[in-house]
C-alpha cells in the first residue's frame, strides 16, 4: 500500500501520515484538536463498570487522597466504587479491544505502525480531580479524549526517579513544559519517555491507544525459552569413570565437568535468521493471558456455507503476524507448506476475506481457515 494510499486510512485530522511519521513518531509530543472530530465513548460509564467486575477483564482503581495514592486491582464489585461524585478516583480497564468489536475496530485504526508494535486500548473513567499521577511510559501512546475535560501536563524528564512511598510509579520530580486541557475529540500523542500528568475537570473518560516497546533482556530471555524448547534431546550428564576420592573433601564444589557439560550444550543452541524469525512471530502473537476463544457452535457443513456466502475475518483476539519465511496465528506456526500463502498473508494484513477470496482459495487454505473457524480463531461475516 502507497502512501499516499495510507493516508485514505489515516485516522487523525489536522495532520498528514507523511509528515507524521517524519517530524513527531518517537521525536516529540504533538496535540491535535479535534483529531478525531466527533469521536464519542464506544461504551458507556456503567457498561465500563459492569466490564471490570469480569476476572476475565484487566482493571484497576486509582484513588488519591491529599498527597496519599492507593491502587486496587479488580475484579469490581459495583459497591466497590466509591459514589460518582466523590472526587479524584479512576477506573482503568485494560485491553478493551479484546472485549468490544467496535473498540477493535478503533484500535484497527493505528495499523499505520506494524501489528508487531501495536498493543491495545485502555479506557479510564475518572471523577472530578482523578487522574493517575505524574508518570512516564516506555511506548508511544495516543491520548483520546472520549467525553468531558481534562488538563494534561507535559514535559520531558530528565530525572526519572520514582517515589518510594506510592504503590504507583510516580515521577518524584516532574517539570511539565506544557499544559493544556484536552475536550471530546481531541488526540494527544506521545512518544517514549515523555512525562504526563492528566487530571479530570469534572467526571471524564480518555481512550489510550498503546504500542509494544519491549525490552531486549526481556525479549531475548523469552526467545531462548522457545529455542531451547525446540532442541532435541541431548546427552544426559555422566560423570562414569572421572571420579575421584578428592572429592569428599570438597563435596560443595560444582564439577568442572559439569560445568563444561553445559557449556557444550549451549553451544548447540545456534539458531538461524529463520528460527529467529519463527521464534519471534510465535512469540509476538502468542495470545495474552486473560484471553480465551469460543470454539465455533456450527457444524462442519454449516460452518463453510456461512463463510461461502459471507466469507470470514480474524477474530478481535487474534493475532496474526508474518516474516519472509513464516507465518504465526496465536502462537502457532502455519504449516511450511502454506507459510508463503499470498492469500493468507492478505488475510493477515486485512483482517477480513470476503467470499470471492475464499472461492478462488486452495483446497488445503480452505481446510486450514475452516480449522480455525472451529477453534474460534476465525469467525464467518467479512
Amino acid at each position: 500500500m502507497t502512501l499516499n494510499a495510507m493516508d485514505a486510512v489515516w485516522p487523525l485530522h489536522g495532520i498528514t501520515l507523511k509528515r507524521f511519521l517524519r517530524d513527531y513518531w518517537q521525536r516529540k509530543p504533538l496535540v491535535l484538536r479535534q483529531g478525531m472530530p466527533g469521536f464519542r465513548p464506544l461504551r458507556s460509564r456503567a457498561e465500563l463498570f459492569a466490564l471490570a467486575g469480569d476476572q476475565d477483564t484487566e482493571s484497576r482503581m486509582v484513588r488519591r487522597d491529599g498527597e496519599t495514592w492507593s491502587l486496587a486491582h479488580g475484579p469490581f464489585t459495583r459497591r466497590a466504587f466509591p459514589a460518582l461524585k466523590q472526587p479524584a478516583w479512576t477506573l482503568l480497564v485494560q485491553g478493551m479491544n479484546l472485549l468490544d468489536d467496535n473498540v477493535n475496530a478503533l484500535l484497527d485504526r493505528f495499523r499505520f505502525i506494524p501489528d508487531a508494535r501495536l498493543d491495545d486500548i485502555m479506557i479510564s473513567w475518572a471523577s472530578d480531580k482523578g487522574g493517575v499521577g505524574p508518570h512516564v511510559d516506555d511506548y508511544d501512546v495516543f491520548l483520546i479524549q472520549a467525553e468531558g475535560r481534562r488538563r494534561w501536563r507535559l514535559g520531558p524528564v530528565p530525572d526519572r526517579r520514582m517515589r518510594a512511598d506510592q504503590p504507583l510509579k510516580l515521577l518524584e520530580f516532574f517539570e511539565p513544559d506544557m499544559d493544556l486541557v484536552a475536550e471530546p475529540g481531541d488526540v494527544i500523542y506521545l512518544p517514549p519517555a515523555w512525562g504526563h500528568d492528566g487530571i479530570a475537570e469534572g467526571p471524564c473518560m480518555t481512550y489510550s491507544v498503546g504500542f509494544r516497546a519491549p525490552p531486549a533482556d526481556e525479549l531475548l530471555r523469552q526467545l531462548l525459552w522457545k529455542l531451547a524448547d525446540e532442541l532435541p534431546a541431548g546427552p544426559r550428564y555422566s560423570d562414569r569413570g572421572t571420579m575421584d576420592d578428592g572429592v569428599a573433601l570438597h563435596p560443595a564444589r560444582v564439577p568442572a565437568a559439569m560445568v563444561d557439560f553445559l557449556r557444550d550444550a549451549f553451544a548447540r543452541l545456534k539458531p538461524g535468521s529463520r528460527q529467529f524469525e519463527a521464534a519471534l512471530a510465535e512469540l509476538l502473537t502468542e495470545p495474552k493471558q486473560q484471553v480465551w476463544f469460543e470454539p465455533a457452535s456450527q457444524g462442519g457443513v454449516r460452518l463453510r456455507q456461512c463463510v461461502e456466502r459471507s466469507g470470514l475475518r480474524l477474530d478481535r483476539r487474534s493475532r496474526m503476524l508474518y516474516t519472509a519465511h513464516v507465518l504465526t496465528i496465536n502462537g502457532e506456526q502455519v504449516p511450511a507448506a502454506l507459510a508463503r500463502s499470498a492469500l493468507l498473508r492478505r488475510f493477515a494484513d486485512r483482517r477480513v476475506l470476503d467470499a470471492a477470496a475464499w472461492g478462488r482459495a486452495s483446497d488445503a487454505e480452505r481446510a486450514l481457515l475452516l480449522d480455525w473457524c472451529t477453534q474460534g480463531w476465525v469467525v464467518p461475516g467479512a
